[in-house]
């Protein structure tokens, strides 16, 4: 019987030979088996995790990736891995790849503005060894290295326009839930815009009605039902380019989410 949660899903493997990747056919029967096996606060915790490198489980995501990975063989194009050691005390989550970012470098939050946001802000306040997330070759920089912080998405797989289906935003939260059980240590999260928010709650299994998103606003969530502390939850807008260009988000506001994530976690 398989440890995690849910059941197993199509592997990108298995999908492509069966060539229907740009098909919708039995999305919705999946999306919603998917959903109805979302674990619960109380499932036990496993010893590791495993990022979901092959997974195929939404055809949507799946056919739009094999689409990209034959017009751009040398991209990454897959499933994008966390980034960061699993025994970190922060827990950074924010939406999904970006198609010029993460989906080709395969790292988190590399490649395109956002990450010109978050990377010097981590370096800042001490969780990350260098501030530029590109190399002189302009994939991900080999000398950066998080110290004490991992990055996840709540959405895996780059969707098209950058826009997941509430659907896939589901079943895709069994990976964070399980991810955030897989981290023994871990004290803080910062959610980075509201999807990722209410990813994160439903992750943990609160209700993001009792838990409103607001930039730099700290939520200090209940005990589980067996008395276990859960990580003090801290928002911020997503450091996306739209929010800087719009002036919604500046340098100085989004560090000073990590300002007080420094401060609580010392």
């Amino acid at each position: 019987m398989s440890s995690l949660p849910f059941p197993p899903v199509p592997l990108l493997e298995q999908v492509e030979s069966r060539g229907n990747l740009g098909s919708n056919r039995g999305n919705n029967d999946l999306l919603h088996r998917k959903a109805a096996h979302e674990p619960s606060a109380a499932a036990s915790t496993p010893s590791s995790f495993q990022d979901p490198l092959a997974c195929a489980a939404c055809p949507r995501l799946a056919g739009h990736l094999a689409l990209l990975r034959a017009r751009e063989p040398e991209w990454h194009n897959r499933p994008v891995p966390s980034f960061g050691a699993l025994d970190a005390e922060l827990l950074i989550v924010g939406l999904g790849p970006g198609e010029k970012g993460a989906n080709r470098t395969g790292r988190p939050f590399t490649g395109d503005v956002a990450g010109e946001l978050l990377y010097p802000a981590l370096f800042r306040f001490g969780f990350a060894t260098a501030a530029e997330p590109l190399g002189a070759d302009r994939w991900a920089n080999p000398a950066l290295a998080l110290k004490n912080a991992r990055i996840a998405n709540a959405v895996r797989c780059l969707p098209p326009a950058n826009k997941p289906t509430p659907g896939e935003i589901r079943a895709c939260n069994g990976f964070l839930h399980t991810e955030i059980l897989a981290m023994p240590r871990l004290k803080a999260i910062v959610a980075l815009g509201t999807i990722a928010h209410q990813s994160v709650l439903r992750a943990l299994g609160l209700k993001a009605a009792h838990h409103a998103f607001g930039h730099n606003v700290r939520h200090d969530l209940p005990k589980t039902n067996d008395a276990r502390t859960r990580p003090v939850l801290f928002d911020s807008y997503h450091c996306s380019g739209y929010n800087w260009r719009t002036g919604r988000l500046s340098r100085e506001s989004f560090e000073a989410v990590f300002a007080r994530v420094r401060e609580f976690l010392g």
